[in-house]
Formats: C-alpha cells, sequence, structure tokens
C-alpha cells in the first residue's frame, strides 16, 4: 500500500514529497537532518542479487545498526511502502558508489547505474526521533550548527553474515545528564529507527580516539556539563560494505536520508 500523507501533518515547510520531488529536480542537496520531522529517514544501501541474501541476514543479526524498514525486489526502485512517487535511484540528496569496497565516487543520481538485477534496502535512520527529541525540549547541537550529525567508527564488533562484518558506527548528539535520561526513555520505544543508545560518555570505552575529528559528517561543539551520547548507526553497512569488496554497491551519502512517508509515530513499539 502506498502512503500520501495530506499536507496538515508536516512539520516542516515541505512534505516528504515535496521534498523527494526537489531532490529529484535537484534544488535539495544537503544534508536531511531537521526536514519533515514527523516523518521517518532512511540509509540506503542497493547490491546485487546475489548478494540479498547474505546481506539481508547481516541486518537480522545486527538489528540496532540495521533495522530494515523495507526491502524491494531485484530491478524495483520505487519501494512503493514507503511513500507515493518515490524513486530510490533520484530522491536521495547524494549517494556514495562503492566498487572493490572502496568508496569510488559520490553522485547526485543511480539512474545511469541502476541494474535490473540490484536489491534496494532501507533501513532505519536516527534522524527519525530527532523530532521527538525536540519535542521534549532536548536541544540537538548539530541541527543548532546547521552541521550534519557527527558519526564515528567504534570497537564494537557486527555479527558476520557471509562477506559482511566489521564494526558498528554510531551517531553522536551532546547532552546534559538529565536530557540524556529523557532520550533513552523516548528512544527506546522506537527499536526500527535504532532504539535507545549504544553507550553514553567516555567515547575510548567504544573505540574512538578523538570524538573532535568524526569519521563522517562534521564536528559539534560539546560543552562543559555535557555528555556524549552515542546510538547505533545506519552507516555501520557501509563499514560492512568496505570489508565485502563486492564489485558494486550505492548507498546513501552519511546524513543526505531518504525521506519517507511513514511518520515516526507509526513505527513506535509501545
Amino acid at each position: 500500500m502506498t502512503h500520501c500523507f495530506p499536507r496538515d501533518q508536516r512539520d516542516h515547510t515541505m512534505t516528504p514529497l515535496e521534498l523527494r520531488r526537489a531532490v529529484r529536480s535537484g534544488q535539495f542537496r544537503v544534508p536531511t537532518a531537521g526536514y519533515c520531522g514527523a516523518f521517518a529517514q532512511a540509509n540506503l544501501v542497493i547490491l546485487p542479487k546475489a548478494h540479498a541474501d547474505d546481506f539481508l541476514r547481516f541486518c537480522q543479526r545486527n538489528p540496532k545498526a540495521c533495522p530494515l524498514l523495507a526491502v524491494g525486489e531485484p530491478g524495483q526502485w520505487n519501494l512503493p511502502a514507503l511513500g507515493c512517487d518515490l524513486d530510490v535511484r533520484r530522491d536521495v540528496p547524494a549517494y556514495y558508489v562503492y566498487r572493490d569496497g572502496a568508496l569510488a565516487a559520490e553522485a547526485e543520481t543511480l539512474a545511469e547505474l541502476w541494474r535490473d538485477d540490484m536489491v534496494a534496502f532501507a533501513i532505519g535512520c536516527s534522524f527519525s526521533f530527532e523530532q521527538m527529541l525536540m519535542q521534549a525540549g532536548i536541544a540537538l547541537r548539530h541541527v543548532e550548527q546547521g552541521r550534519n550529525v557527527a558519526m564515528y567508527r567504534t570497537n564494537i564488533a557486527n555479527q558476520a553474515a557471509g562477506p559482511f562484518a566489521g564494526n558498528m558506527v554510531v551517531s553522536m548528539r551532546p547532552m546534559k545528564a538529565r536530557d540524556a535520561i529523557r532520550a533513552v526513555q523516548i528512544t527506546s520505544r522506537f527499536p526500527a529507527i535504532h532504539g535507545a543508545p549504544v553507550h553514553l560518555g567516555d567515547p575510548a570505552e567504544i573505540g574512538i580516539v578523538d570524538v573532535g575529528r568524526p569519521d563522517f559528517g562534521d564536528a559539534v561543539d560539546i560543552l562543559p556539563g555535557e555528555l556524549p551520547v552515542f546510538w547505533a548507526c545506519g552507516v555501520t553497512p557501509q563499514e560492512a560494505i568496505r570489508g565485502a569488496g563486492l564489485a558494486l554497491v550505492l548507498t546513501h551519502k552519511p546524513g543526505y536520508m531518504l525521506v519517507t512517508d511513514i511518520t515516526n509515530a507509526s513505527l513506535a513499539a509501545f
């Protein structure tokens, strides 16, 4: 079933459909944090059918980092369960192209790279719960500073499936202790968008040497009295893709997400 929500259900100046059309026309090429806040955003992984079963098992074994929102059939680019008039080849503001496990290029569209054997995986994104945190009065530094969220490689090992393994990637948001406690309570209700944080406090405990130098996204200020709070991140599959060394894999660029018509509220587990 497709989902087309009326304009009065948005909490931003654009509906998800309007934003996707702006992306498709080349008018929107920035990180999607803070846009269409009531609607779920998705990480994207597109790979050949020959590796799709292994990648599906990888997601099932690592649900914190890879909560699946939708999986397409081979050659299916519209994923109607995610929204009306949705095209995974054109509706993400920036894409990564991996060849033989290495990041080979960035792209604004995948139309010329698409093949009939490609299978698209949409994975839940932590941007989706940010609106709920802000509604609870929890400030988000990267949104305030107009930056991409900070993301880091960790020493937390994923459970392997076929050629896919590697370590978890996390996103970080600095918060005061009372806000961190509230954030745990809020996000625990949403396992489909990464759920509760995986770590609070000392970044070194999860293998992050310098929190001021993220591996993906932008550095943000951590003020006195704040804790860094880390959530599992949907960039994790991109680390697994590097290790797998497949001939061709297509993904979103970290922070540049696919905005869906699924309401975040509908993803609550309780």
